[in-house]
């Protein structure tokens, strides 16, 4: 199959099945998947406008709503934090759209901003997962593996999961994810790959928490993203730039991440958090050494 924008020609079968595996373990932790199909497409199909973001934020527009619906099913979606995160980061993708079309459009400048914040992010989560942990012999319920007691003003978001409370700033959550949202946007991933480990990591919150809201923002925001760069295309700063997605490839990216994020979030609840953060932390190094080293 021939695909236009980006002037590739591949099996239709290899989107969906790179898209499903990856989007399985990914969104265990609140992480689409966009952040390892964009270096997928880059590197390998050879994918370098500024097109191959759009096309991951069309990715997770398609694939992202069955994960969305099996964390609230299971009630362990923190609405508050969603809305929260998409506040912050809405704002923020727009603008890094634009500056990716206007300042990035160079493949080599690309990946090498793209390596050092995975690398940074990925560092995080490596101290976090170097801390011991104290041991708890308390036997969760099924009760207790939702969340619950879920207060959010002005000043704080506070709710209980595990029988444990947590509580954060909301100016802060919402600062984070407009500077978040900057690089998300940039990078085409609407800013999930990025704020789920600053949650988890600088936040501490429970990483079962905070996938659902994760996701939930980068779905949100992605079709924003998607929308803002249709229109994009056919102004004049578009110029001779492919800004759009490409369609056909980003629909078959969606097909297989529909049933990679659906059933990573089905089986979330049976991985204990400290395995989720090592996949996201492998994940987030991996992919930063590819464009920092290997480039």
């Amino acid at each position: 199959m021939y695909f236009p924008v980006a002037d590739i020609e591949l099996s239709p079968f290899i989107p969906p099945l790179v898209a499903c595996v990856i989007s399985f373990f990914t969104s265990m932790a609140g992480v689409s998947g966009a952040f390892l199909l964009l270096p997928f497409q880059v590197s390998i199909l050879g994918f370098n406008s500024p097109a191959v973001s759009s096309t991951n934020h069309l990715f997770n527009v398609i694939a992202i709503p069955g994960g969305i619906y099996r964390f609230i099913k299971e009630g362990r979606m923190l609405w508050p934090l969603t809305w929260l995160v998409v506040i912050g980061t809405l704002p923020g993708v727009i603008a890094g759209v634009l500056i990716r079309i206007l300042y990035l459009p160079s493949p080599e400048a690309f990946k090498i901003f793209v390596g050092l914040v995975l690398l940074y992010v990925g560092i995080k989560l490596c101290l976090d997962l170097l801390k011991k942990e104290t041991p708890s012999n308390k036997q969760t319920t099924p009760n207790e593996f939702q969340i619950s007691n879920t207060q959010l003003n002005i000043k704080f978001l506070q709710y209980t999961f595990n029988g444990r409370d947590y509580k954060v700033n909301t100016t802060s959550i919402i600062c984070l994810s407009l500077i978040v949202g900057l690089i998300g946007g940039i990078y085409g991933i609407g800013g999930g790959a990025i704020i789920a480990p600053f949650f988890v990591t600088i936040y501490k919150l429970p990483i079962h928490t905070v996938a659902g809201a994760c996701l939930t923002g980068t779905f949100i925001t992605s079709a924003i993203a998607v929308l803002f760069s249709q229109w994009l295309s056919t102004s004049s700063i578009a110029s001779a730039q492919q800004i759009a997605p490409d369609y056909r490839l980003g629909i078959l990216f969606g097909l297989g991440g529909i049933v990679g994020i659906y059933l990573g979030a089905r089986a979330q609840r049976f991985f204990p958090a400290k395995i989720l953060k090592t996949i996201l932390a492998a994940t987030l190094l991996f992919t930063s050494a590819k464009y920092l080293i290997f480039n």
